[in-house]
């Protein structure tokens, strides 16, 4: 192979690993600190915090006696409590601790200390999407009344745009528009090359043209999707589909709709040039509001507006409801979603392995950093509901031992412990060898 055609296919190979450990750090970190800080508060003892496994690269011992080290396998990480034989804080022989530091173990400790500090590492995932996401909806604002246009999408100039930073928006071709009626009404416009827009501009109302609120701009692309296959980015615009040419982005979502899968050309205008892309529509499910799914010809485009809106920040309370709001969707879709999948209501493609995963991490990253955090909050969310399933080795079932517990006052016996941490951990190697078929081989 010639050196020059290798080294950018190692560059993004090289660019999504690290996008992927970084990632996965990130969220092993909260997630194992939630366990080791929650232990510490209810009095047991951690005697390692580790960001990976194998060969020790670094380490320090602190003053509560805890080994923080990070080593050379960046996939993971644990917490190690006294008196564990693992790393998943299961068994050990609390019998080989001191009588004195007994209650320091996790087998020692009362099952309302045990079960808090398992609960904690899914509840620090959660934590970090809603401070992600409170991070982003404070730094990026919210468009208010009166929309006031801050700047302008680049278009191609088959397009007028008359519209002007600063601007404020009154109606488009005669109809009232806000922040919460844009949408609607950028639905009901007609398809058309130039707008009435009715703006006010140094303190006088005039009328201009500009392009349609949603025109065919690519505003994001899905990782591994069609699109970002073949190389369409954000900030392209799609002015033609099998040579008819485009002036709203709804165009182009009826053309895939209606293309059951097959071939479309592609024009693409990208800062003054054009580009011809093949792309290949693919079926999807979607998650919808109302719950369930809607499956769909689709190709990984979404929109951006002709113009960006000046915004301000909403304040630290709405922004923690409105995060609220979206961990609750990523839950309830994530669950919805795999109810279905069981039930085979949607495809199991939808279920990603660690290199779906890996490169959605890279994708995302390439996307901006915008892009790559919420990607993160996504993603630590998943992380946490994962690990809250009631399947033994994940913390969900170290919740249901401790529930056996609380409930007969006594714990699962160790033969029943073995068995069922064998059952669970089948289970898991089951689902990832499924999920990196998913990746590799079924669906590409």
């Amino acid at each position: 192979m010639d050196l020059a055609q290798f080294l950018p296919q190692f560059g993004n190979l090289a660019f999504t690993l690290l996008a992927f450990v970084v990632a996965l750090s990130i969220i092993v970190a909260i997630h194992e600190y939630g366990h080791y800080i929650v232990g510490r508060w209810t009095g047991i003892k951690a005697e390692v915090f580790s960001l990976g496994f194998g060969p020790v690269l670094f380490a320090r011992t602190d003053r509560h006696g805890t080994k923080w080290q990070v080593a050379a396998l960046p996939f993971g990480g644990y917490v190690k409590f006294l008196g564990d034989a693992n790393a998943a804080s299961v068994g050990g022989d609390g019998g080989r601790v001191p009588e004195s530091q007994r209650r320091q173990t996790m087998l020692g400790a009362p099952v309302w200390a045990r079960a808090l500090t398992v609960a904690a590492g899914p509840f620090a995932n959660f934590l970090l999407t809603i401070l992600i996401l409170m991070a982003l909806t404070l730094t990026q604002g919210r468009a208010v009344d009166p929309l006031t246009v801050a700047t302008l999408q680049s278009m191609p100039p088959s397009i007028v745009q008359d519209l002007r930073p600063g601007d404020e928006i009154l109606s488009i071709e005669g109809r009232e528009v806000g922040v919460e009626s844009l949408g609607e009404v950028a639905g009901e416009l007609p398809v058309s090359s130039d707008i009435d827009y009715l703006v006010r501009r140094d303190g006088q109302e005039v009328v201009v043209q500009g392009p349609h609120p949603l025109p065919p701009a690519v505003g994001s692309v899905a990782p591994n999707s069609a699109a970002w296959d073949v190389g369409i980015r954000p900030g392209d615009v799609v002015i033609a589909v099998d040579g008819r040419e485009l002036y709203a982005f709804d165009e182009l979502v009826t053309i895939v709709k209606e293309s059951n899968g097959r071939t479309l050309g592609f024009t693409i205008w990208r800062e003054g040039e054009l580009i011809e892309f093949t792309v290949v529509p693919r079926r999807s499910d979607l998650p919808l509001a109302e719950g369930g799914f809607e499956t769909r010809w689709l190709v990984g485009l979404a929109p951006a507006l002709a113009f960006d809106l000046e915004t301000e920040s909403p304040g630290v309370f709405v922004a923690f409801t409105d995060s609220l709001g979206q961990l609750w969707f990523i839950v309830t879709s994530t669950l919805s979603g795999i109810t279905h999948m069981v039930t085979g209501a949607i495809s199991t493609c939808n279920l990603s392995g660690p290199v779906g995963i890996a490169e959605t991490s890279g994708a995302m990253a390439s996307q901006g950093a915008l892009s790559f955090l919420s990607f993160l909050a996504l993603l630590s969310a998943a992380v946490g509901l994962m690990n809250l399933f009631p399947i033994p080795v994940l913390d969900g079932g170290h919740l249901v031992f401790h529930a056996w517990e609380a409930v007969t006052r006594r714990p699962p016996s160790d033969r029943a412990l073995r068995v069922l941490m064998a059952a669970g951990l089948s289970v898991l190697l089951t689902l990832m060898v499924w999920a990196v078929a998913n990746d590799v081989f079924l669906c590409p």
